[in-house]
């Protein structure tokens, strides 16, 4: 049995997590943990996340929470989840990261803080997103330079960062397919007298509103045809299912980082 602790455990996608992890083969819940001062410090985590009493009180201390378990489950923020990391070295424990938003230079420090200790980070732990990334690579290594791309992400009103971490990878996937370094081809802003689209550049557009789960389409336009590729998401349950499943997967890994392409061998 695989002993999970989570990170963010009174939000809501801490509740779907717990309830996966109660849901999961070979998993158990072992700790959960909110900021300090949180209103559901002490409260049981089975209650909080709407799964029925767990024995698990959710605390403010990750060190002392993490003495019993395996893995840390962080679907918080960069920042939050860099500090996370750090402890999850000192004390031997494995990570799987949900969080989006990081810089380059935050995945940089990421993988510098944590090189004793597997983790598992995956901008989306979706199976559906993670197959879009198989068939992304795929279509751009196909269709090459003659199709410009453009990637439009719809998410609710409540999200921080923009674009989502999904989009970028997306962005990302499909820029090493081409031979480009996305970094220098991505194109977030078009405003006034732009000009002329450029030939290698990667269109990024952000919607925001209401309660969209998330949703992702990868245009490849070329003269007199259109593909798009689209992942639509319906509900949070799917990635703290994938979560899971990471975890499941985590258990047996040595030192290193890895993502969802490893859990469901899509290398």
């Amino acid at each position: 049995m695989l002993n999970i602790a989570v990170t963010g455990a009174a939000g809501r996608m801490g509740g779907f997590l717990i309830k996966a992890v109660t849901e999961a083969e070979g998993l158990s819940l072992a700790a959960a943990v909110e900021r300090d001062g949180h209103a559901m410090i002490g409260q049981d985590a089975g209650l909080a996340a709407g799964c029925g009493e767990l024995g698990v009180a959710i605390s403010a201390d990750l060190e002392q929470a993490l003495a019993g378990a395996d893995i840390l489950i962080d679907f918080t923020f960069p920042e939050v989840t860099l500090a996370n990391a750090a402890i999850c070295e000192k004390l031997g424990k494995k990570m799987v990261i949900g969080s989006t938003g990081f810089t380059p230079q935050q995945r940089d420090e990421l993988e510098r803080l944590t090189p004793g200790i597997a983790v598992l980070l995956a901008p989306n732990m979706s199976v559906g997103v993670n197959a879009c990334f198989k068939l992304l690579k795929e279509a751009a290594q196909i269709l090459g330079d003659g199709f410009d791309v453009e990637i439009v992400e719809l998410h609710h009103n409540k999200k921080k960062d923009a674009p989502s971490g999904t989009a970028v990878r997306m962005g990302e996937v499909v820029a090493a397919a081409l031979g480009r370094d996305y970094n220098q081809v991505a194109n977030y802003h078009r405003e006034g007298m732009c000009g002329e689209r450029s030939h290698d550049e990667i269109g990024m557009q952000t919607v925001r509103g209401g309660d969209i789960v998330g949703e992702h389409t990868v245009y490849f336009i070329g003269m007199g045809e259109r593909i798009e590729i689209t992942h639509r998401a319906m509900s949070r349950e799917m990635f703290s299912r994938g979560a899971a499943r990471a975890c499941q997967w985590l258990a047996g890994k040595s030192a290193g980082m890895y993502d969802m392409q490893d859990v469901l061998g899509l290398r």
